[in-house]
């Protein structure tokens, strides 16, 4: 028999806006989608994060996988 012990998940995410006429821009998208992760005490650490030169941004990370311990992989 096996159990998980730990348990995470290392995500690449591209934020883009698609018309260039948006209110949002692609850092407010980022920014909601970690104030949800804190809203659903979802641990996680922003392992980088890229501008790119059309104004969207790609974020690599490390997040809880639902409530799974995550031992040290967020140290």
């Amino acid at each position: 028999m096996k159990r998980i012990k730990y348990a995470c998940l290392e995500q690449t995410l591209h934020f883009y806006v698609q018309d260039a006429t948006a209110i949002r821009t692609a850092k407010d998208e980022f920014e909601i989608y970690k104030k949800g992760l804190e809203r659903n005490k979802t641990a996680y650490k922003v392992l980088s994060e890229e501008t790119q030169p059309d104004g969207s941004l790609i974020v690599k990370l490390k997040k809880q996988y639902n409530a799974y311990d995550c031992g040290t992989y967020l140290d």
